[in-house]
């Protein structure tokens, strides 16, 4: 968590190490401080890669799949930590197929397929009366 602050931001080693703990805290791992990487389970390398991108203090973060390759426990601990991060207005950027979430947390949902939006709209009109055929069978085969 400490090395990008300190090489890309120059921050100081005494400055970051209390934010890192703090953030390892607000992803629910702050007992995991002194673990490897092959010590952690999926969902937790996930929740550890989310805090890593927060020590830079971005304005935004982007997802791809976040959760594609974690069983369903596991998705579950690293949709609460963007979910938490949904309610402090972090703007994130979500490629997901878990539409649950998406209608939760999102305030715009796109959808795209082979690289071209179908169609895009608030989560409540999205999910609830989508304009497009391809749009309704996609959420008919998701939900």
């Amino acid at each position: 968590l400490i090395e990008a602050p300190i090489h890309v931001k120059g921050m100081r080693r005494d400055e970051i190490l209390p934010y890192a703990r703090d953030l390892l805290k607000k992803v629910g791992l702050s007992d995991r401080e002194n673990y490897y990487p092959s010590q952690l389970s999926g969902g937790q390398q996930q929740r550890v890669a989310i805090a890593r991108a927060l020590a830079m203090k971005p304005d935004i973060m982007l997802f791809d799949e976040p959760t594609s390759a974690l069983d369903p426990e596991l998705t579950g601990e690293v949709l609460h930590t963007m979910r938490d991060l949904a309610a402090e207005h972090m703007t994130m950027i979500v490629v997901t197929h878990e539409m649950a979430f998406a209608r939760e947390a999102a305030t715009n949902v796109v959808f795209m397929e082979n690289g071209v939006i179908v169609e895009q709209g608030a989560p409540q009109t999205f999910f609830r009366t989508p304009k497009e055929e391809r749009t309704r069978e996609f959420l008919r085969n998701m939900l």
